[in-house]
């Protein structure tokens, strides 16, 4: 099969929602879980669903002060839970690839990740789908508050990555809202990729493009 070309000098993906299915909330729900219980906390159900439904750097500190637990603590424990939970749904077929994800492999730039999710999830999903091959960078958040606090929209991993493949003309791919900021704030192009979990979303801001598939990055402008 034939090279992809494109007008850009490199393409970079986020990862949930775009190229594997979301997370689903129960086991981002029972990671936070486990994350308290290693401080012998019985939090609130409300308090479990923050970090789900309103994660900042603000809730955690919060929480930690509500609970009486060292906040660096409590999150790198929490990022170490997140983390496995969700290596163990990917090993559990709860969260496979999307199939489009394989003709990324034809595509004739560069490719990397960024992603909100944690780098070692992401790190765990190269290895355990075999994308070593098909990915020049990958980046996920630290396992810090400030890690947290870098996440999208913030455009720093975004930055990070363009600035390891060595581009400045580049399309960012994702399928929410800080995606497209991220890229905005990062001075590259945004495709915004409307998967059936996304049908109904309100997107606020424009991105350069709309897919409704990874295979329609065969139809963008070429140089």
């Amino acid at each position: 099969m034939s090279r992809i070309e494109t007008q850009y000098n490199a393409i970079v993906f986020d990862n949930d929602g775009v190229l594997t299915y979301p997370t689903d909330e129960s086991v981002l729900t029972e990671a936070s879980r486990r994350a308290f219980a290693a401080f012998d906390v019985d939090p609130t159900p409300s308090d479990v669903r923050s970090l789900v439904d309103d994660l900042s750097v603000e809730t955690v500190r919060t929480l930690a002060e509500r609970y009486e637990v060292a906040a660096d603590a409590f999150w790198r424990r929490h990022e170490t839970e997140r983390t496995a939970r969700q290596l163990a749904a990917i090993r559990d077929g709860e969260k496979p690839l999307y199939d489009d994800v394989e003709m990324l492999a034809d595509l004739a730039v560069p490719t990397a990740i960024v992603s909100n999710n944690q780098h070692a999830t992401i790190e765990h999903i190269v290895a355990e789908f075999g994308l070593e091959g098909m990915f020049e960078a990958y980046y996920g958040r630290e396992p810090s508050l400030r890690g947290l606090e870098r996440r999208k929209p913030d455009p720093s991993y975004l930055e990070a990555a363009l600035d390891e493949l060595g581009v400045e003309s580049a399309l960012y791919v994702g399928d929410s809202r800080v995606d497209v900021a991220a890229a905005r704030a990062a001075g590259v192009d945004a495709a915004f990729v409307n998967r059936p979990h996304r049908r109904g979303y309100r997107l606020d801001i424009r991105p350069t493009y709309r897919l409704d598939s990874l295979a329609e990055l065969a139809n963008l402008p070429t140089k």
